[in-house]
């Protein structure tokens, strides 16, 4: 696997280091031991799968607080998707920035999510599928979220909006957030 920082603070996009022959490639998308290495958290708890009908579908921007934060390592694996990751941790250089990467069943790209960042995406394709392998149980109440058209974050969508939950549609404007405490 390679390994490439990305310009947030714990954050990484892992690319494949492919094995290749007259047959196609073999490559490893996981491997506990190199990601202690690099310093990231090796746990994986569940692992999902989201499939998306339309192009233009956006799911996010969801994470889970302390003591139950997340991290992921999401691969699309069918189709196309831009992936958008916001560091909430009020202690990082990097609060409350974001960065925004295409993965593509393609690309075999990944993308590292440490605990604490907000995540969501939309689906450049028409049945796209996602997979995450996440390092904490899913647990409501730790549960939070920010609006994907805030525009504190001013998040650049590659794509109208086609598709979104009422719960994504509704989260809290950041600005609404700080006052409350929320964050």
């Amino acid at each position: 696997m390679i390994f490439v920082e990305t310009e947030l603070k714990d954050a990484y996009i892992i690319d494949l280091e492919q094995k290749q022959d007259h047959r196609g490639f073999f490559a490893r998308t996981f491997c506990a031991q190199e990601f202690e290495a690099h310093g990231l958290k090796p746990t994986v708890a569940q692992c999902n799968l989201s499939f998306n009908y339309k192009k233009g579908t956006l799911r996010g921007m969801h994470y889970q607080t302390l003591p139950a934060a997340e991290t992921k390592l999401v691969r699309c694996t069918q189709g196309a998707i831009y992936d958008v990751i916001i560091d909430m941790r009020p202690e990082s250089p990097t609060y409350l920035q974001y960065i925004g990467v295409e993965l593509t069943a393609e690309n075999h790209r990944a993308l590292y999510v440490p605990e604490m960042f907000a995540h969501g995406y939309q689906t450049l394709t028409d049945s796209a599928e996602v997979g995450y392998q996440v390092g904490e149980f899913y647990t409501p109440g730790y549960e939070r979220g920010l609006r994907y058209d805030d525009p504190f974050f001013n998040i650049q969508w590659p794509l109208e909006v086609t598709d979104i939950s009422e719960k994504d549609k509704n989260w809290p404007l950041m600005k609404m957030m700080s006052v409350g405490g929320n964050v």
